[in-house]
């Protein structure tokens, strides 16, 4: 027995060798189902060769925020990994002899650490954001696997120190047939479907910027033309975005970044996820999962199938795996979950292709999103108002209109904010430091248009691309050096989508300029800010354009105390105000306004400085008592030179 055992052929090769066939053969199921998708022109073969660097670089970069979950993810993975390697080198192929016996022990140390620290992150008691059902039985299968591929290496490592019976050999063989054949077969649905989707996805990742150090977060245009547009069914997602769906780990990272889920509205984007990757599934196959669900919204156990519509809106709980409207329209689209996720699956992307096709093919926007979606059709503008009425709150302060034939340093790109009282205060109080800079600068005025980012954002891309072209065409008229806006949603539109359809400028937040200002003396500093003060970024800043030093700087600059709150910079926590949700107004047991105020209460802190006019009108609508809500421009002017 222990002589069949060693050889090539022998049980430990056998079990490899079927482990491996029923591996192959469930990996094709998964293939299969993501063929349902578009066809995309991903790169695969650049993809393919940078593989290596963008899971040992990019991903664990990302698993590295939690140190503790990249030692269990680097012994576990790694150890199993290279167990695998070299067992079936050694057991299958006939190569590599003691040394490589002994590089499987070495290498099921690292594997033996990382399960130890797997079992603990679960036990006593699992933390609700991970998923339990198979993830339990996880750890199972890796210490069989373990147990099988030592019990084959020690009698090649220390042939002569290492006894060795039928039993003790038939154990390991029946321990690696459970271990290694459950792993195998979770390939297709369970928890070992990560690590094949996972690998596909970084290989044609939709976003390949990312991996080179750079934000990505533009949306890509659709095509007006298309048949459909935007997703209904599950095919109409690239076949890429699919096996993105499948690369899910569960690991519930997004679930807790997720504003709309803290507050209990009806979205976990974990469960999301989970949604979309079911979509691909038979119809009335089973489903399995044991997370979090979307707060309010019962577990579906049965698959809807590829030919059903994803979103369902006759409020039935029969079983059947949809999405609901209130799930998608809940998103602030803030990208919390995108930047936390580990193998950096794209949430925002897939709920705006679903909701391009609720709003564009049935004309479902809910809430007073239409209104708004109507009101720019017919005006150009959010709230229905008239262009030529931009400019009312500023009559006294004898701002320049931009003519052609003349050229300025800055045009200064309003926003909705002029028209809105609260930030017309925002937007006074710049153009007062822009004036006592010496800086030129002026404005369209009139000719001023939305940019469409909110349309974009509620998924009527038809009026996002009429506005960016004519707010182009109109651009192209003028003669300026750069836009400087107080709106970072104004900001990622002209600066990241507009590009698209030919409209590059270099374009700045005002945060930018007024720590170019500070930093040049053209601004002094005469009065310092008397106690504290905590920032908050805004999404659209942080985590879609980078920003978060400048705000900073800016505030240390007037000598205010800056306390930061615990999710701050790119972890910050969103305001609720993006992804037009205050448009929508999807109920949850909680404002996350009251939730991202309950933050700025917890640093102490006497002030809320914001950098976005929405930030500005949503902290400001929390009814209890607060810290007072400045804008970084209002900081600066109660500390300038000059100013009563």
């Amino acid at each position: 027995m222990t002589a069949e055992w060693l050889s090539p052929t022998g049980l430990p090769g056998l079990v490899l060798l079927s482990a491996m066939v029923l591996m192959l053969w469930r990996i094709s199921l998964l293939v299969r189902r993501w063929c349902i998708g578009r066809r995309v022109g991903a790169a695969l073969a650049a993809g393919l060769a940078q593989l290596p660097k963008r899971y040992l670089r990019d991903v664990h970069h990302i698993v590295a925020r939690e140190p503790r979950s990249a030692r269990m993810h680097g012994g576990l993975a790694g150890g199993f990994l290279a167990a695998l390697a070299l067992s079936f080198m050694l057991h299958v192929v006939g190569l590599g002899g003691r040394v490589a016996a002994i590089l499987i022990l070495v290498a099921l140390l690292a594997m033996a650490f990382g399960l130890a620290l797997q079992i603990a992150r679960r036990l006593p008691v699992k933390p609700s954001r991970l998923s339990g059902g198979a993830y339990f039985v996880l750890p199972v299968a890796l210490a069989l696997s373990l147990g099988f591929f030592a019990a084959a290496a020690l009698p090649r490592a220390f042939p002569d120190s290492v006894a060795t019976s039928t039993a003790l050999l038939g154990t390991a063989a029946i321990a690696g047939f459970l271990g290694l054949g459950w792993l195998a077969w979770t390939v297709a649905d369970g928890p070992m479907r990560h690590a094949v989707a996972g690998a596909v996805h970084l290989v044609a990742h939709p976003r390949p910027l990312r991996f080179r150090g750079q934000i990505s977060a533009d949306l890509a245009p659709l095509d007006l033309d298309a048949d459909r547009l935007g997703a209904g069914k599950i095919g109409d997602f690239g076949w890429n975005r699919l096996a993105g769906f499948d690369a899910c780990t569960q690991c519930g990272r997004c679930e807790a970044a997720c504003p709309a889920f803290a507050a209990g509205m009806p979205l976990n984007p974990k469960k999301l996820i989970d949604d979309l990757a079911n979509g691909t599934r038979a119809a009335h196959s089973r489903l399995a999962y044991a997370g979090s669900p979307h707060p309010g919204i019962a577990i579906a156990r049965t698959a809807a199938g590829p030919q059903a519509e994803l979103v369902r809106r006759d409020g039935k709980d029969d079983g059947v795996s949809f999405i609901r409207p209130e799930t998608l329209w809940a998103c602030t689209t803030c990208r919390a979950c995108v930047y936390e996720c580990p193998i950096m699956i794209e949430h925002v992307d897939a709920i705006v292709e679903l909701r391009r096709f609720e709003t564009l093919e049935r004309g479902e926007t809910p809430g007073k999103g239409a209104d708004a979606l109507e009101n720019l059709h017919l005006t150009d503008t959010i709230g229905g108002h008239d262009l030529r009425h931009r400019l009312d709150w500023a009559a006294d302060l004898d701002i320049a209109l931009l003519a052609e034939g003349k050229s300025t340093d800055i045009l200064l790109w309003l926003g909705e904010g002029a028209f809105d009282r609260r930030n017309q205060r925002s937007l006074r109080a710049f153009v007062r430091l822009l004036k006592l800079a010496g800086v030129e600068f002026a404005v369209l005025g009139p000719q001023e248009r939305d940019t469409g980012d909110l349309a974009r954002r509620l998924g009527d891309e038809a009026t996002f691309q009429r506005l960016a072209k004519e707010n182009i065409a109109c651009l192209r008229r003028f003669s300026f050096k750069r836009i400087v806006t107080l709106d970072p949603h104004v900001l990622h539109a002209l600066r990241n989508e507009y590009p698209a359809f030919g409209g590059t400028w270099e374009v700045l937040h005002h945060s930018q300029v007024l720590a170019e200002l500070l930093r040049e003396g053209r601004l002094a500093i005469t009065r310092t800010v008397a106690g504290a003060v905590t920032y908050h970024d805004p999404c659209y800043l942080s985590r879609y354009n980078g920003e978060i030093a400048m705000p900073r700087e800016v505030i240390r600059r007037t000598g205010a105390d800056l306390v930061e709150m615990e999710r701050s910079g790119l972890r910050s926590s969103c305001c609720g105000g993006g992804g037009g949700a205050p448009m929508t107004d999807v109920p949850g047991k909680r404002r996350i306004s009251d939730i991202r105020m309950d933050h700025a209460r917890q640093t102490g802190a006497a002030r809320v400085v914001v950098a976005c006019p929405f930030c500005t009108q949503m902290l400001e609508s929390v009814t209890s008592a607060r810290p007072e809500v400045l804008d970084l421009a209002e900081l600066v002017l109660a500390a300038v030179e000059a100013v009563a």
